[in-house]
């Protein structure tokens, strides 16, 4: 029986580090990420010796002292009194609440404005080309403030309500736009699982009505997510189902109720009712107030990213074959429909991508607020607390990090939708 014996390989040299591609580039960025480090460590080192020599240390103690300042518009309960830690969470929900309105707001028009932008009706088509060139090559703080100042100048003042029916000045009987902001019906809860915060309900009104606390909102989203993936799993099991016998079963109505019958027996337990807004004195009462800043800001940015979303929809549809439309047409598909179900499907492969980078430019423009007095972020803990505490380098590195977790997230939920969507070949 004849036995092969392994030749015994080359020992490993040091001169193969440099010397052979094998380990060529895992030596250079080894050497570089050294490089790196050493850097860090050099420019940490020399800003604690620098802070040392001024007589300041490295401290986020001061989140904890007073703050002593108001914040107009916000999510939870605040005062002056709270700390400084309470107020930037206050901001952080401001900057959050103003992102998630905004790419809600500008996918709708940057969607409606792409597609009627390749409409064969030359009036539309055009119209939609102003709008996009329109706030594409303005830069977005002056659409800030075109909207502050119309939203305060052009807008009636509350007194404008008063008469035998104020009800009927009022917009569906419940919404009051007026230069102070604009009230809409809220819900206040009766009953609370962790102790009913309170907001004001109009400028100068001194009333309050409960609004529940940070617990029951956490419950109701939580609900609501749970009732939306079960709905999910239901409209899962059914293609499946449609695939495996060619039959799909009627899965609506099971959805639907899924959803919300979870949620209204939430919203029940915690004995969740609307608040209208009602004119008192010199001043509207009850519902929620949103101010000029938050309006201004919102509708600003999300016009101004609606139109570059347009742009991103409009080649993704152009990157649609025509051959597709033309066979939804053979087949007797109404165009409405093609557009719906056949082409924007296929275009969300290529509008996807791009459409991320949007989502975090939006969130980071949000923090040009400061120029109308909306309290984000950027104004409390990059502006106000840092003024006051002299902790500018804590408070920085904070704000830097909180936009950058802000910016990963986003685009870790977008790019997992994008795998969802995305073309899958076999």
């Amino acid at each position: 029986m004849t036995t092969i014996s392994e030749q015994p390989g080359e020992p490993f040299r040091i001169s193969q580090l440099i010397y052979d591609t094998r380990y060529r580039s895992l030596t250079i960025q080894m050497i570089a990420f050294i490089l790196i480090m050493l850097g860090l460590g050099w420019l940490v080192n020399n800003t604690v010796e620098n802070l040392a020599a001024l007589g300041k240390d490295f401290d986020f103690g001061f989140f904890g002292s007073r703050s002593g300042y108001d914040i107009n518009q916000k999510l939870i309960e605040y005062s002056s009194s709270d700390t400084h830690a309470r107020a930037v969470l206050v901001g952080i929900l401001n900057t959050l609440l103003v992102a998630v309105l905004g790419c809600a707001l500008a996918t709708i028009f940057g969607v409606i404005a792409g597609v009627l932008r390749l409409s064969k009706n030359w009036i539309v088509a055009r119209l939609m080309t102003v709008y996009v060139e329109g706030f594409r090559n303005v830069p977005v703080l002056l659409w800030i403030i075109v909207i502050m100042a119309i939203m305060s100048e052009s807008m009636p003042e509350p007194k404008d309500f008063r008469g035998d029916d104020p009800e009927a000045t009022m917009i569906a009987g419940s919404i009051a736009v007026t230069n102070r902001g604009v009230y809409v019906p809220g819900v206040v809860f009766t009953r609370s699982l962790g102790g009913n915060e309170t907001a004001a309900t109009g400028d100068g009104a001194g009333e309050t009505v409960p609004t529940g606390s940070g617990l029951d909102w956490l419950v109701i989203l939580g609900v609501l997510g749970a009732s939306i993936y079960a709905s999910r799993v239901i409209a899962h099991r059914a293609d499946k189902t449609q695939e495996e016998t060619g039959v799909r079963p009627k899965t609506g109505l099971i959805q639907a109720g899924t959803i919300i019958l979870p949620t209204v027996a939430v919203l029940i337990l915690l004995g969740a009712q609307m608040a209208r807004p009602e004119l008192k004195s010199f001043n509207f009462s009850g519902g929620i107030h949103m101010r000029n800043s938050l309006i201004a800001l919102w509708f600003a940015l999300s016009l101004y990213t609606g139109a570059f979303i347009a742009e991103i929809v409009r080649a993704g549809i152009l990157a649609v074959s025509t051959g597709q439309t033309e066979a939804a047409f053979a087949l007797g598909i109404r165009p409405s429909s093609t557009m719906k179900l056949v082409i924007l499907p296929q275009a969300l492969r290529v509008i996807i991508p791009p459409l991320i980078s949007q989502y975090l430019n939006l969130t980071k423009n949000s923090s040009l607020a400061i120029a109308v007095g909306y309290m984000d972020v950027r104004s409390t803990l990059g502006g106000i607390t840092l003024n006051q505490t002299g902790r500018e380098l804590e408070c920085m590195l904070l704000l830097g990090l909180f936009y950058l977790v802000t910016s990963l997230i986003i685009s870790g939920a977008m790019n997992i939708y994008n795998n969802v969507v995305k073309l899958k070949e076999r």
